[in-house]
């Protein structure tokens, strides 16, 4: 197993901080999937005096193991990965189980975490995350924002793997500091990878953030 390369979400989004410092007090916004996308995202708002926002997305899991993504849903947006739904040997009633529970959530999510309500259309939304593993979670959000009409869209993560490339109708740039080709999952690069929780996203989104 490869070792962690980030102390916890928070030293990881200084590190991406630094890979996104052309954007340094531009008309961009910063946008992080929740949750553990949110505690990257304001280090990096904080970092580069930008405002920080929610993009909200539900990862479709496959049953045998949750934390494979096969796809993601966001408001509006539904994407499925056709290779993670075969590596996964999830069937079309288990998939269609899966999104009616995460749909469920994701309603829930956009109540507890609601935009900011700017609005970004002609500027630079930068997408936020604390890795991506097949990307489905990190496309939804993008192609949701798509819909605002802004100027460029940025995907920027911490890690991910060395052969995926987001796909040109979501995403403008990709910025990843870290391609790496032994990857399984996320957490492995963190040595703390807890599960962040919904009050934690809601301090930082509110803006008190700690100096």
């Amino acid at each position: 197993m490869r070792m962690a390369i980030f102390a916890d979400r928070v030293a990881a989004g200084r590190e991406l901080a630094e890979s996104l410092e052309a954007w340094r007090g531009t008309d961009a916004v910063v946008f992080g999937i929740p949750r553990g996308g949110v505690v990257l995202a304001a280090e990096v708002a904080r970092t580069l005096a930008l405002p920080l926002d929610v993009a909200v997305v539900r990862k479709l899991g496959a049953p045998s193991h949750q934390e494979f993504a096969v796809g993601a849903i966001a408001a509006g947006v539904r994407v499925v990965n056709p290779d993670a739904v075969r590596a996964g040997g999830v069937t079309a009633e288990q998939l269609a189980s899966v999104e009616d529970l995460e749909r469920i959530e994701l309603e829930r999510r956009l109540r507890a975490f609601p935009r900011s309500g700017g609005a970004i259309a002609g500027r630079t939304a930068i997408v936020v995350d604390d890795g991506v593993a097949t990307g489905a979670t990190a496309v939804a959000a993008s192609r949701a924002l798509r819909a605002e009409d802004p100027q460029r869209i940025v995907l920027a993560v911490p890690v991910a793997p060395s052969d995926w490339t987001p796909p040109p109708d979501a995403v403008d740039e990709f910025v990843c500091p870290h391609r790496v080709h032994d990857f399984w999952a996320v957490g492995q690069f963190y040595d703390d990878f807890t599960q962040t929780k919904d009050e934690e996203v809601a301090r930082l989104l509110s803006h008190d953030l700690p100096e």
